[in-house]
């Protein structure tokens, strides 16, 4: 079934709302429970991976789960979505994203409207946006590929292999960066550090579609641009 596009932006909406609402209100919970800042990132790291296959496996079907301009990106430059749609999709993960950190604040009686003081920048922080993108793109194109039935599953053990292997810890999303700038909690990012994130991301994006792209080759037809 064919979905139109308002509810497909609304399911992208609703999907990053509810990705940020759990890397943020995870992180929140994990803090308020140990000191251990390894223990707390587990805590972290779990939710976030689990919700991500809950989320991809009942909304796939409607927006093709995207959750991620760099992902409505990569598809784009594969000809495999529109690109007239991509900006819709783009602003409707952001603002998703945005509304699941203040839905977190809320659900944990913070200020519902926060702006991150935590520092995440420098070369080594976009080397592992790059590599995390990069991976979470290339886990996408090659699972849609090969195995498309086990998609949520390879994206979320990804994502929680990732957020330990890379010294970022794997935002691997411009929306979900977004997202975390409006939140001082554990898992937030000063918004001056974003331009940086946003930047290694797109080069990310763009690597996993020229070198996983070719590996894979293609088997859709593309989509009308």
């Amino acid at each position: 079934m064919a979905y139109d596009l308002p509810r497909r932006l609304t399911a992208e909406a609703l999907g990053t709302a509810l990705l940020v609402c759990t890397v943020v209100g995870s992180g929140i919970m994990a803090d308020s429970l140990t000191d251990d800042v390894a223990l707390a990132l587990l805590g972290n790291t779990i939710p976030t991976g689990a919700i991500l296959v809950v989320l991809i496996t009942i909304l796939g079907p409607i927006s093709g789960a995207h959750f991620n301009p760099a992902v409505t990106l990569a598809f784009a430059l594969r000809r495999e979505h529109s690109w007239a749609e991509a900006a819709p999709y783009m602003a409707a993960q952001i603002a998703g994203g945005i509304a699941g950190a203040l839905l977190a604040h809320a659900m944990f009686d913070l200020q519902i409207v926060q702006v991150s003081q935590t520092v995440r920048t420098g070369p080594p922080q976009w080397l592992a946006e790059i590599v995390a993108t990069f991976g979470l793109v290339g886990t996408i194109l090659a699972g849609i590929r090969f195995r498309a039935e086990a998609v949520p599953w390879l994206v979320g053990l990804y994502i929680t292999a990732a957020y330990w292997f890379t010294a970022s810890t794997s935002f691997a999303n411009p929306a979900v960066a977004i997202g975390r700038a409006f939140t001082d909690t554990f898992s937030g990012i000063r918004p001056v550090d974003l331009p940086g994130f946003i930047a290694a991301q797109g080069v990310g994006a763009v690597l996993a579609v020229v070198l996983i792209g070719w590996l894979i080759g293609r088997d859709r037809t593309p989509a009308n641009a």
